[in-house]
């Protein structure tokens, strides 16, 4: 069974950065929620990962079958996704925050996230860490897990940074963050953030056309020099 990737660990006193009421100051990282239209994108990033980023990400080293399985399996109606795309309109990193079935009984949710090798180091994961835990408490979750091999420092580290308490058992580990309510700050933010990164993606979409049609235009007219040349 693939499991839903992974992040960090740690204690937890007082409200830790990821649970603060977020300012539009910080909203500096354009997140998009993904929907249906966005399964093919979100199978091609996994794809893009590499065998041992697969290994950490899944818990085993998912071959492209086993990918297509999660892709076509994801619950766009129940669970939420994150993805962050760059100018290409290429997602360079995505989180996967899966609700409980059951809400009104267990009200958790389980986050796992990924971001390609060239865009690491820029604090995409964190980032997208964030961004779930305030849709999360938005939703009215109490914890959050997250479920990652213990040799997975990077999302360890996400955790231990969000105050969640780890516990590990041998290969694996596993994190639970207990959320606090949401508040009007917090609701308003996710609203805000949402409408941001939708308007920020449609320019990068009317961008890449322009750019597209441009470089069209550039070898039409290339090839008419050529031909105009030979004759």
């Amino acid at each position: 069974m693939l499991k839903t990737p992974a992040a960090p660990d740690s204690m937890r006193p007082a409200e830790p950065a990821s649970l603060k009421s977020p300012r539009l100051s910080d909203l500096v990282v354009p997140i998009r929620c993904l929907g249906e239209n966005h399964r093919t994108r979100i199978g091609n990033h996994l794809k893009a990962l590499n065998a041992q980023d697969r290994y950490l990400r899944f818990g085993f080293s998912a071959k492209d079958e086993q990918i297509d399985r999660y892709v076509e399996g994801l619950d766009f109606e129940r669970d939420e996704i994150f993805g962050i795309y760059n100018r290409q309109l290429k997602l360079i990193a995505m989180a996967h925050l899966a609700f409980s079935i059951d809400m009104r009984m267990n009200p958790s949710s389980e986050f796992g996230v990924s971001v390609l090798a060239p865009s690491r180091g820029r604090g995409f994961g964190a980032r997208l860490f964030e961004r779930a835990v305030m849709h999360a408490r938005n939703r009215g979750v109490k914890t959050m897990f997250v479920h990652v091999l213990s040799e997975n420092v990077a999302m360890l580290q996400i955790a231990r940074n969000a105050r969640a308490t780890v516990e590990r058992d041998g290969a694996e580990s596993e994190a639970h963050l207990s959320l606090p309510p949401a508040t009007l700050n917090t609701q308003l933010a996710e609203i805000v953030e949402e409408q941001m990164a939708q308007t920020n993606y449609q320019f990068k979409v009317q961008a890449k056309q322009f750019q597209d049609t441009f470089s069209r235009m550039q070898s039409f007219w290339r090839d008419m020099d050529h031909s105009a040349s030979a004759e």
